[in-house]
């Protein structure tokens, strides 16, 4: 497979619909058009910002799932999250079971596994941050972060605030599936996103 090196390093582009060459917007600032809710918890929109919340009592997963499914991309977005354990789902299988989402999720809470990766349904944790990247990173829960994802093949990195957090090389897992953000069941959450923006990555 043929990257042409300099989608990692040109200057992102906005638009709202899908291009081959650029980064497009998942989320138009204002609605939940290319995302669909499964059951438990809330998503809404609020001031440009996608805000999931939910209470302890609830026990379901409710993950925001995008309407399509993708294989080799990057993306970039911002999160925020003040209560609870989040995580972005990528290349995910999406079941009707109580959890919903099975594949990857980029880890998103409030310690510093945040940008770790975590297999749901199938390995658990399969990498975390170490002490240097923790240090490199300063990651302060409650406040805006940076979240990028690469997936290329079977090759995958996550990076908080531009520090390469978690990389995997010739990862046995799903190569194509759906995004996802996560409110985990049994927690009380309250989870932002914002900027969610995405390049395809073309044979």
């Amino acid at each position: 497979m043929k990257y042409h090196l300099c989608l990692f390093f040109v200057t992102a582009w906005f638009c709202f619909g899908e291009t081959k060459c650029e980064f497009f917007s998942l989320f138009d600032g204002k609605t939940l058009k290319g995302w669909r809710a499964s059951p438990g918890g809330k998503w809404e929109v609020k001031d440009g910002v996608l805000l999931g919340t939910s209470q302890k009592v609830d026990k379901r997963h409710g993950i925001l799932f995008s309407e399509k499914e993708y294989s080799d991309f990057i993306l970039r977005a911002k999160f925020r999250i003040l209560q609870g354990n989040s995580g972005f789902y990528f290349r995910a299988e999406n079941r009707n079971t109580p959890i919903r989402a099975y594949g990857f999720q980029a880890e998103i809470d409030r310690t510093q596994n945040t940008g770790g990766l975590y297999e749901t349904g199938g390995r658990a944790w399969v990498a975390r941050p170490d002490q240097q990247v923790i240090k490199e990173r300063k990651y302060l829960p409650g406040e805006w972060s940076d979240l990028e994802i690469h997936a290329g093949g079977k090759n995958v990195s996550v990076l908080i605030n531009g520090i390469l957090s978690t990389e995997l090389k010739k990862d046995p897992g799903r190569t194509k599936g759906f995004f996802g953000l996560q409110l985990h069941g049994g927690q009380d959450m309250h989870v932002e996103y914002k900027d969610i923006r995405l390049k395809n990555l073309y044979k």
